[in-house]
């Protein structure tokens, strides 16, 4: 509380390589990588199910850009230059990302989860995923769920810093 009674707000992530130091900082670092492999991953299954798993392509490499400007915002400093609620912001940008990323693991799930199925191409049955695109798609699954957790504990975070 201030003299005047009004409850001060917490200040927001710190300015700088400091950012790096804190809980928030290491988050968005893991988010990037882990998000940049569900990236990697996909693209390298050759998205055999693009309805599914084009929805995971957009979300990880949308999230993938967004993280690195967010990161780069504070790595720089610019969020002493610019006039704006920070706490907020952060906030509402990693709930944003939380939902999307959590369709995008389920999506990705759903697309693992058919690797037995059988369709018919033209006149003979294959599974719709070879092995080997059923392991690619695993690692992929799990990555985005690591990156669906990350993005949750920064929300959480967020959030602790908006609502104290």
């Amino acid at each position: 509380m201030s003299a005047g009674g009004a409850p001060v707000p917490p200040p927001p992530n710190p300015a700088g390589p400091d950012i790096l130091r804190t809980y928030s900082g290491a988050f968005v670092c893991l988010e990037i990588l882990f998000g940049g492999l569900v990236w990697i991953l996909v693209a390298s299954s050759n998205v055999p199910l693009p309805l599914l798993q084009g929805w995971v392509m957009f979300v990880s490499v949308t999230a993938f850009i967004f993280s690195l400007l967010f990161l780069g915002v504070f790595l720089s400093g610019m969020v002493t230059q610019i006039d704006a609620n920070w706490n907020f912001l952060d906030f509402v940008y990693h709930f944003v990302v939380f939902v999307f990323y959590f369709g995008a693991f389920l999506l990705e799930a759903a697309t693992t989860s058919l690797h037995d199925l059988r369709c018919n191409t033209t006149m003979t049955v294959s599974p719709l995923l070879s092995d080997n695109q059923y392991n690619i798609n695993v690692a992929a699954t799990i990555f985005a769920f690591v990156t669906t957790a990350c993005y949750g504990c920064s929300l959480g975070l967020a959030l602790r810093r908006w609502r104290p």
